[in-house]
């Protein structure tokens, strides 16, 4: 069963959000865990949450994701910053019933190695008494960002103890902004991940094409089908191997109406 689903707004609630998925041919979806640009906690209740459940069950559904707010960097170079980084994971973690997506951070200048050793910390203090299950996004490169080399993606996980609770949400915009070419050698670029991390870590996938060229470093979405890494290299992530099974989020530049046309476009190059 091919599982794919798109971003939507947790304002309205679990069961809104699972409705609007349905209503567009999509039996999952992420959501945001917190304001995106702030980090307050939005509020859950109960009753929408067991709502939601029961027309999931129903609907067969895959498990949703939900995706942490820019503002958590476990490497910032504030202490309070990474304070925050900590509480917020944590809490989240205990809140939703599913997995959990986070980027690794930027290190503001303290270098890579400071970055990773922070982040691992980090992880550690957050997952030591927590349920829930986090995969660290792949990512561009842009700026100081941490992630965007599969190798340092590993190390993380490593520094942190090899927790059976982390694993990696493959960007595919991200990755082919950070110079891993999907488009013209997918098996290429998923031995290295295979090498560096490990395909029993690969949970998800974020399904983006990409406005700029391979290597740019620039994390620009572009819609599928209408970037530089195309509806052909798009067919054969979905229909690959390794991929196929895990679920696809989609996390382009469009409204309902264009999900759902994403959806179908999906849909019609599975085999």
């Amino acid at each position: 069963m091919l599982k794919i689903g798109c971003h939507l707004s947790i304002s309205k609630g679990f069961l809104a959000m699972g409705k609007l998925a349905d209503s567009i041919g999509a039996n999952t979806f992420q959501f945001f865990s917190r304001n995106p640009r702030g980090g307050a906690a939005f509020k859950r209740d109960p009753q929408d949450t067991q709502n939601y459940q029961d027309f999931a069950a129903l609907k067969n559904f895959a498990p949703c994701l939900a995706h942490a707010p820019y503002t958590v960097n476990p490497c910032s170079a504030d202490l309070r910053i990474r304070g925050f980084a900590v509480k917020a994971v944590s809490d989240d973690l205990d809140r939703y019933d599913c997995m959990y997506v986070m980027h690794p951070g930027n290190h503001v200048g303290q270098g890579t190695e400071a970055g990773i050793s922070l982040i691992a910390g980090m992880l550690e203090k957050a997952l030591e008494h927590a349920q829930g299950f986090i995969l660290l996004e792949t990512m561009a490169g842009k700026g100081t960002e941490i992630g965007s080399r599969f190798e340092e993606l590993g190390e993380i996980i490593k520094r942190a103890g090899s927790s059976e609770k982390l694993g990696v949400c493959l960007d595919t915009c991200h990755v082919f902004d950070a110079g891993y070419d999907i488009a013209g050698d997918l098996d290429g670029v998923l031995e290295r991940f295979d090498k560096a991390i490990g395909f029993e870590r690969l949970h998800a996938v974020h399904l983006n094409d990409s406005k700029n060229a391979l290597g740019s470093h620039k994390d620009r979405h572009e819609k599928l089908g209408e970037g530089f890494i195309g509806w052909d290299a798009i067919a054969r992530i979905v229909n690959h191997p390794v991929l196929r099974e895990l679920p696809f989020f989609l996390e382009t530049p469009n409204d309902t109406e264009g999900y759902g046309r994403e959806v179908e476009g999906v849909k019609a190059r599975r085999s």
